[in-house]
């Protein structure tokens, strides 16, 4: 009697899973159109933050380095390279069928103190920062040579009005800077795809700025496959007749476009703030973490709407567009949490704080079907 009970539990089981529909992803769906990735750390990478690392695995099908390769933590001193987290974060998107994105090699921020001193702590001069340059690039890009599908090769390089950003990258070099790197990096890997990334580029200023890189290095004969607009967008941030002008805009000079770095910053800030430079910093004010418990009702359907009108707009441009990449992977780990303002409870991407999809990715997947 026993052994018929247990029998009709175990084919009970079987129907009841053999009949529940999995889950439909957004790499299932959206993957079918372009890369859908996302930003890991090294806590989900090492398995520390194995929700994380999950959500990555079962809804993305390409990850991008939060920090491990930028030069301050990659290239610590000049001659010595911290390669542990980045072999990790190259081996867990390969192991798990990933496109994997190096993230980044040129930029003004996160550099390590040695790189723009001599040993006395006087500026170095053009050449040899160029040779600095040179061999940070081709030991980083090398290293990873045939497993990094493409390198965001400069962050950043430009002001919203248009103007180059004046970095000591620029000041020491001039705005040579920008095509020596992209040709650094073509010789270091020539089968890496290669990307400039910049915030705020819905500016028409800054967007043109970059459509006349975009035609520089190509006159120059450089490779550049693709224009990363990184979309750390707000309720009211950019506007979307703006942001659609720009896709177009980078489209019609033969290169992807590639939605990177994006969230949706639901806290209020105090001032206005568009894009996402790092040195921007306020103290803790209660007045501006008023969500530590749960988003508003009404706050979750703006937050629905405007992921929407986005995604609306990268299934138009869908044959543009490259990869769509989320700055991380759930809201306990987003970088908006600490900026501008530290401490804050923020609820910026499209899985909670308990790892479960919000109800807009259904939405999403249901647009792409």
């Amino acid at each position: 009697m026993k052994k018929n009970v247990l029998f009709v539990l175990i084919l009970l089981l079987l129907f009841t899973s053999s009949n529940t529909p999995a889950r439909t992803t957004l790499k299932q769906t959206l993957g079918k159109y372009f890369l859908v990735g996302t930003a890991v750390n090294t806590n989900e990478v090492w398995g520390i933050d194995s929700m994380g690392a999950g959500i990555a695995v079962d809804n993305f099908n390409a990850i991008v380095p939060e920090n491990c390769m930028k030069a301050a933590a990659i290239h610590p001193r000049e001659d010595e390279y911290a390669w542990q987290d980045a072999d990790r974060t190259v081996s867990f998107g390969l192991r798990h069928g990933m496109a994997v994105i190096g993230h980044c090699l040129v930029w003004h921020s996160q550099q390590p103190s040695w790189l723009f001193t001599d040993a006395d702590g006087h500026r170095v001069s053009r050449q040899l920062l160029i040779d600095r340059m040179h061999k940070h690039i081709a030991a980083v890009v090398g290293r990873y040579k045939g497993k990094i599908t493409g390198w965001d090769v400069v962050n950043e390089a430009f002001n919203d009005d248009g103007s180059y950003r004046h970095t000591p990258w620029y000041d020491i070099i001039g705005p040579d800077y920008i095509p020596l790197a992209f040709q650094f990096a073509h010789e270091a890997d020539p089968n890496a795809e290669l990307y400039y990334n910049d915030y705020s580029l819905a500016l028409p200023a800054k967007r043109q700025a970059v459509c006349m890189l975009v035609q520089n290095l190509r006159q120059r004969g450089l490779r550049i496959d693709a224009v990363g607009m990184q979309s750390h967008i707000s309720l009211n941030f950019p506007k979307l007749a703006d942001y659609e002008a720009s896709i177009k805009a980078f489209a019609s000079l033969g290169v992807k476009v590639q939605i990177t770095e994006l969230d949706l910053n639901m806290l209020p800030d105090y001032r206005p703030v568009a894009g996402a430079d790092v040195s921007q910093h306020h103290d803790y004010v209660k007045l501006l973490d008023p969500y530590r418990k749960r988003l508003p009702g009404k706050l979750e359907k703006k937050f629905n709407n405007r992921y929407l009108a986005f995604f609306a707009l990268y299934r138009k441009y869908a044959p543009s567009i490259r990869r769509i990449t989320l700055w991380g992977t759930h809201d306990a780990m987003s970088w908006l949490n600490n900026w501008p303002i530290p401490g804050r409870v923020n609820y910026p991407l499209l899985f909670n704080r308990q790892g479960e999809p919000k109800p807009v990715v259904k939405q999403i997947i249901k647009l792409f079907k």
